[in-house]
């Protein structure tokens, strides 16, 4: 179980995304936390799990279970892929009302939505946007 705050996980994120200079490092990062993003279950890729607004294909589950959202995810495109597994590393195993009150403020701190292409940053709104559904639907 996910103790942890996805304020105190942004943080971490925000200090690795630190130590790189330059936004070409910060994408192979992304591709980095893509690969390794736990392989979503073949049953969850359907229609009604892909995010609309994306360009790529993304799927986003989730389950609910003990007080908390788990999310599991997939792209067919690899920046994509990374984005999402770190909206999940962030979001994975929280409760519903901190996702809901999350301000995500941490991809303004990392400059990702600004450092994407409009129709990618149109996308992360996509993907934040089905993450805050989630935990609606969920919350007490």
């Amino acid at each position: 179980m996910n103790t942890r705050k996805p304020e105190e996980i942004a943080e971490e994120v925000v200090a690795e995304f630190s130590v790189f200079d330059e936004w070409l490092d910060k994408y192979e990062y992304l591709i980095e936390l893509g690969s390794s993003l736990p392989i979503i279950d073949e049953k969850d890729k359907t229609d009604d799990k892909l995010i609309s607004g994306c360009q790529s294909r993304v799927w986003l589950a989730c389950e609910y279970r003990d007080g908390r959202i788990w999310f599991t995810a997939d792209s067919d495109a690899i920046i994509t892929k990374g984005i999402i597994s770190l909206l999940i590393r962030v979001y994975n195993g929280q409760k519903p009302e901190d996702i809901a009150s999350s301000d995500f403020g941490f991809i303004e701190k990392i400059g990702l939505r600004e450092n994407l292409s409009p129709t990618r940053a149109n996308g992360l709104v996509s993907m934040i946007g089905q993450i805050k559904a989630y935990a609606k639907k969920y919350e007490c």
